[in-house]
């Protein structure tokens, strides 16, 4: 007998403590069968005012990482999901992603791993984009290299970026929805094929569904993107209404 409400998959997720929007947006993706379980990353809510700040909190998450995933890992999950998009890009391109995979396996042994880094060019893939995304992170413009970074290893051009700089771990869960629709408004143009949403404490998916209806084109928010790969990964093709083509048509 498997565990009976977790009948098709058990997720184990590990996001910072801070992380207020992780939770909520993949349970209200997760389908019938398939249960979400939470390590938290404790790291504290300090206040971010610089690059540097951020850069230490960046250090923080990082050196949480094990720890979070050692008590996940007490229920025994059958595929781990890594619910901040930061830490699997910090460092440009997938080798921060695949050195993750490594602290993991090795502590750890053999378990599915998805991170934003696995989802986010998956997702890119297969909604036929190949050249041109601009991109919305809540992050301060310390991030833009690394970001960058990811975009051109992926063979794809960063067209523009906005940085909310949110002033706080915590407070990136604040940022409206107006402020949200700004920043769209602010990376979009005719030359860009794709949005792409970064910062798993953004409340993004349900806005990012919205905006592919009025901007014409695909609008990735990263939780969703994320959880669409762990399922996929694992045979769950369900659809499901109201977050976006990603999670209907494919």
């Amino acid at each position: 007998m498997g565990d009976t409400l977790a009948w098709r998959l058990k997720i184990g997720v590990v996001t910072p403590s801070t992380n207020t929007v992780v939770q909520p947006e993949y349970d209200d993706l997760r389908p019938p069968g398939v249960t979400n379980h939470i390590g938290r990353m404790h790291i504290p809510d300090q206040r971010v005012e610089s690059d540097a700040d951020f850069e230490r909190m960046m250090a923080g998450i990082d050196a949480a990482l094990e720890d979070a995933v050692e008590r996940v890992m007490t229920c025994r999950p059958d595929h781990l999901v890594l619910g901040i998009s930061a830490e699997s890009i910090w460092g440009g391109g997938m080798a921060p992603s695949r050195r993750i995979a490594e602290r993991i396996s090795r502590r750890f042994g053999d378990i599915g791993l998805t991170q934003a880094a696995d989802a986010l060019p998956a997702a890119l893939r297969v909604l036929g984009v190949r050249r041109r995304i601009s991109l919305i992170t809540p992050y301060f413009p310390v991030a833009d290299p690394h970001i960058r970074g990811f975009v051109q290893e992926l063979g794809l051009e960063a067209a523009r970026l906005c940085h909310l700089s949110c002033r706080s771990p915590v407070l990136i869960a604040h940022t409206t929805e107006d402020e949200l629709r700004a920043a769209l408004r602010e990376v979009d143009g005719p030359d860009v094929e794709a949005i792409v949403q970064f910062g798993a404490n953004l409340p993004m998916a349900r806005l990012a569904a919205e905006a592919e209806r009025w901007l014409g084109k695909p609008v990735v928010a990263v939780n969703v993107a994320t959880y669409w790969h762990a399922l996929r990964t694992n045979g769950i093709v369900d659809r499901r209404h109201g977050f976006g083509r990603l999670m209907w048509d494919f």
